[in-house]
């Protein structure tokens, strides 16, 4: 019993340690931060103040290079969808600096 004991106890650690080198935001969580910009990001006009809180909290959680590749990568995915330049320039809107321009050509594995 005790051996079956240390056994799941080391598994679970090693599932833990592996599960923490990865990405900690999903591409939900990029969506339900910058939910308040979409109408900014179709249509433009002025920048709803919740919109840039959202921007504010993602840049926030993307703390860590996998982090900040994975946000790169969903919000890349998300810019089909909207108007290129207004998602590139939202960030400084915001008075919000990333390491990275949100284009469509960005290479999210090179994101430091």
């Amino acid at each position: 019993m005790a051996l079956a004991l240390r056994f799941f106890t080391c598994l679970v650690l090693t599932v833990c340690i592996v599960a923490s080198v990865d990405a900690a935001i999903t591409c939900g969580t990029v969506a339900s931060s910058l939910a308040p910009c979409a109408n900014y990001l179709t249509k433009g006009g002025a920048v709803p103040v919740p919109c840039c809180a959202g921007v504010k909290k993602l840049n926030g959680m993307a703390q860590t290079t996998p982090d900040r590749q994975q946000a790169c990568r969903c919000l890349q995915s998300a810019a089909k969808s909207v108007n290129p330049s207004l998602a590139s320039g939202l960030p400084g809107k915001c008075g919000v600096s990333i390491p990275y321009p949100i284009s469509m050509s960005t290479n999210c594995n090179t994101v430091k």
